[in-house]
């Protein structure tokens, strides 16, 4: 199973929040920290903010942070949200319920598959924002230096 982009970061972007708790942030000062397109992010923020993970301010002053504290944001809601909901590593039947496959209907794959998901959500839901956040000065330092007037 691979994770897409949008799911890196969307863990990306809450990382930085978390760390930078103290203030709101900027896109640009995301975008430049981990230098990834901010278009992207974008997107990213967008989808955040629908869920209600991160609060969005727009206008002079604005900028984002999260929602709720780190400890709250359980790992696997936030990739499944990113993810969605379909969770099906293979398709064995189109989009009108048809059989895509000649051994769709005997086979036992899919199912396999479908437990091998499960537990890996099961795993993910342990954890929370703030598990990952056990060394935050480590990862702090990790980031591109960001120039000052991207700060509020």
């Amino acid at each position: 199973m691979k994770l897409s982009k949008f799911t890196d970061y969307n863990l990306r972007v809450l990382i930085y929040l978390a760390l930078h708790s103290d203030r709101l942030c900027t896109i640009q000062e995301i975008a430049a920290a981990y230098q990834i397109s901010e278009n992207h992010l974008m997107k990213v923020i967008h989808h955040l903010a629908k869920q209600k993970t991160i609060l969005s301010r727009r206008g002079k002053g604005g900028g984002i942070q999260l929602a709720h504290s780190p400890n709250q944001i359980n790992l696997a809601d936030v990739i499944r949200k990113a993810e969605g909901d379909d969770g099906t590593l293979v398709k064995c039947h189109s989009e009108t319920g048809d059989s895509t496959c000649c051994i769709a209907p005997i086979c036992k794959l899919p199912t396999i598959f479908d437990q091998a998901v499960a537990a890996f959500y099961e795993q993910l839901a342990r954890y929370s924002l703030a598990d990952v956040l056990q060394r935050p000065e480590l990862l702090a330092q990790h980031f591109i230096p960001v120039s000052s007037h991207f700060v509020n």
